[in-house]
């Protein structure tokens, strides 16, 4: 299956890192604190302003990101996580 986000929504991969302190590893299972840095899988074509003049995306496939904790809404194709999240709930890119 093949999603394409409308407007300016974002399909993001969540990275889920390893929690660590004091130099133990955390399992997953331990915090379930929803992640915050995701890998763009694919991005809509903008959001018009209000003449309806198209506004280019800022980020683009591939870029990884950090994100607001609940603004993206949870989605499931073929047994693999996603977000989407409009480009407002995107934070920063990281290089």
């Amino acid at each position: 299956m093949k999603i394409k986000p409308l407007s300016d929504r974002v399909l993001i991969e969540p990275i889920k890192e390893e929690k660590k302190k004091g130099g133990i590893i955390l399992p997953e299972t331990v915090e379930k604190e929803r992640p915050q840095e995701g890998k763009v899988i694919a991005v809509g074509p903008g959001k018009k302003d209000d003449s309806g003049k198209l506004m280019p995306m800022n980020v683009k496939k591939g870029d990884k990101v950090l994100f607001t904790k609940y603004g993206p809404n949870e989605i499931k194709v073929e047994d693999k996580e996603y977000l989407i999240a409009r480009e407002e709930d995107i934070l920063a890119i990281i290089e």
